[in-house]
């Protein structure tokens, strides 16, 4: 009874992480199964590393979009895999220093003041692919018309929105699957009355050929990695965030099961499994993985902390990836329904790195906070780029970088003049 009950638990946790979990991979033109693949493999090797001890579940970064879209476009697939796969070996070096030093000296390295800025890159820097999703654009080309588009991109903002704010216990952890899944089903009764075909040049917007031909059962499409240089060190300094989002996820879990997982089986080791689950995901074709707050809530609201959930929950995202139909109905997807997700989806990200400043009680009247703040954001979101030989760094990769050189040249003031974190951090 007890391992039935583990199951469902498992199943209700893959429940909660699935939207954010394969929403990654549409955006980005990656497989969703290799998503669901690099998820379960990453979750089990992460628990590996950690001897089953933190109640946690990997999925998709959305820290990734904007960098794998740039990826793709500029080196393609297999050296995009080698940069993915690269930028686990972030998760080791933080590891390796806070083994060393401890995490005083990541915080040293990467206060808020660099963290906060850098995640609102991370949102901003893809608010243009969002609005033009949301409007049936794609390559700058319309392929959806335009009242449809809006119809459909507002009535699934609305219901995401709607979900997010009036939802309650595990159902509003799930805006992103609930928005998705209704601006689907909106979508199929447009097709069914006429609207679509009236508001798009007599087209439906719904194309089920692919999914009646697919297999239910299919083995994802593997690709072979290429060993590039330029795309692995774009994505190091992407990983930056994601890596320092995974010690905040794992004070969270600690705070809601009453232990410190920072002691034991230790920061270092969690970041190493987390680094490990990174390098496996990209090597196969899928997004980055990291720790998800969904799922942290969900063992708020359940009280179910055993970690053998997550084991479930990674076996049945393993065995998903397999699901040939289910892969295909995720690729129909309307782009207008993607495109409004996308729009609450990463203001909320951009937002989260605002709160971070505020949290942390960063005066950004400090001209050293105000240089560091306005440099990041502008360098990361106006699309500044730094041409090293053939290679072009920019996005949230420059954007890290330049925070944490600036953050460690610029002079602090007197500390007379400081408040809330920056006292502390210079103390």
């Amino acid at each position: 009874m007890r391992l039935i009950n583990d199951a469902i638990s498992g199943m209700q946790i893959l429940f909660v992480a699935f939207g954010a979990m394969v929403l990654v991979p549409l955006l980005t033109g990656l497989n969703p199964s290799m998503a669901l693949l690099g998820a379960g493999i990453g979750t089990l090797l992460f628990q590996l590393v950690t001897k089953r001890k933190v109640p946690i579940f990997l999925g998709s970064s959305f820290a990734f979009i904007a960098p794998i879209i740039f990826s793709l476009q500029t080196w393609g697939m297999g050296a995009t895999m080698f940069g993915l796969f690269a930028a686990g070996f972030m998760y080791f070096v933080f590891a390796v220093i806070i083994r060393w030093r401890g995490i005083s000296m990541v915080n040293h390295l990467i206060p808020p003041v660099v963290i906060g800025p850098v995640i609102m890159v991370i949102g901003l820097s893809v608010a243009a692919t969002a609005t033009q999703m949301a409007m049936g654009i794609s390559g700058g080309e319309h392929i959806v018309g335009d009242t449809l588009s809006i119809l459909l991109s507002v009535s699934t903002f609305a219901v995401t929105v709607l979900i997010t704010i009036f939802g309650k216990g595990l159902f509003r952890l799930i805006p992103i699957l609930g928005g998705i899944l209704a601006g689907y089903i909106i979508a199929l009764i447009f097709d069914m009355t006429g609207v679509s075909a009236a508001l798009n040049n007599g087209q439906e917007i719904l194309n089920f050929s692919n999914l009646s031909s697919a297999a239910w059962f299919a083995a994802p499409e593997f690709h072979k990695p290429e060993v590039n240089w330029m795309a692995a060190l774009f994505m190091l300094p992407v990983a930056i965030a994601p890596a320092i989002e995974h010690i905040g996820g794992i004070m969270a879990i600690g705070k809601v099961t009453g232990k410190d997982y920072t002691k034991d089986p230790g920061l270092d080791k969690t970041l190493a499994g987390d680094g490990l689950g990174v390098c496996v995901a990209g090597l196969i074709g899928g997004p980055p993985v990291t720790t998800y707050g969904e799922v942290t809530g969900a063992v708020m609201i359940t009280k179910n902390d055993n970690p053998k959930i997550m084991t479930y929950a990674a076996i049945f995202a393993i065995a998903m990836a397999f699901f040939g139909k289910f892969n295909a109905f995720l690729n129909s997807i309307p782009l207008p329904v993607m495109g409004g997700i996308m729009i609450l989806l990463f203001g909320t990200i951009a937002s989260i790195g605002l709160k971070t400043l505020i949290d942390a009680k960063v005066d950004i009247m400090i001209p050293r906070n105000l240089v560091i703040i306005s440099a990041t954001l502008i360098a990361g979101v106006g699309g500044y780029t730094v041409n090293i030989g053939n290679f072009p760094f920019s996005g949230v990769g420059l954007a890290a970088v330049l925070a944490i050189v600036l953050n460690l040249i610029l002079p602090h003031p007197a500390p007379e003049t400081l408040t809330g974190s920056d006292k502390e951090s210079q103390s």
